[in-house]
């Protein structure tokens, strides 16, 4: 392991895995933090994958949330009688910024521009829809597609 990291390489595969020096914490409301031990400082998105995340779930049965006097989350485990500054819910995170579609999308030949249209808010833009299944129409109001 150290003559990976000595070499300049990562001895795992996963990107979530943290770099040296940093940890993961969470906020009272669920959200997701990285401290930098190294240089003193914290961050919302993950220091090697840029994501931002935020815990999914419930507290496991027996667990609760509490708050010490320094105003930092801690975690009381009852069933096993220990506490712990880490959230058990870690392991169980979404991302917060989902990846969002590309604009430019390729459809089969069976779809039709209302399938493509539908839903979207096209105020103030012009569409143009090509291919042979395209269904032309006339737009008089760019709001008919939205839901």
């Amino acid at each position: 392991m150290a003559a990976l990291r000595y070499a300049g390489l990562d001895d795992t595969d996963s990107e979530d895995e943290l770099p040296l020096g940093w940890e993961q914490r969470t906020t009272k409301d669920g959200w997701v933090y990285y401290a930098n031990h190294t240089e003193e400082k914290t961050q919302w998105e993950h220091p090697k994958t840029g994501k931002r995340k935020r815990i999914a779930g419930d507290l496991p049965y027996g667990w609760e949330q509490e708050t010490d006097e320094n105003g930092q989350v801690y975690f009381v485990d009852h069933i096993n009688k220990r506490t712990t500054y880490l959230d058990p819910r870690l392991a169980f995170t979404v991302d917060d910024n989902p990846t969002k579609p590309t604009t430019r999308q390729r459809y089969d030949g069976s779809t039709t521009a209302m399938e493509i249209l539908q839903g979207r808010d096209f105020t103030g833009k012009v569409v143009v829809v090509t291919g042979a299944n395209s269904g032309i129409a006339s737009v008089l109001n760019p709001k008919t597609f939205v839901d």
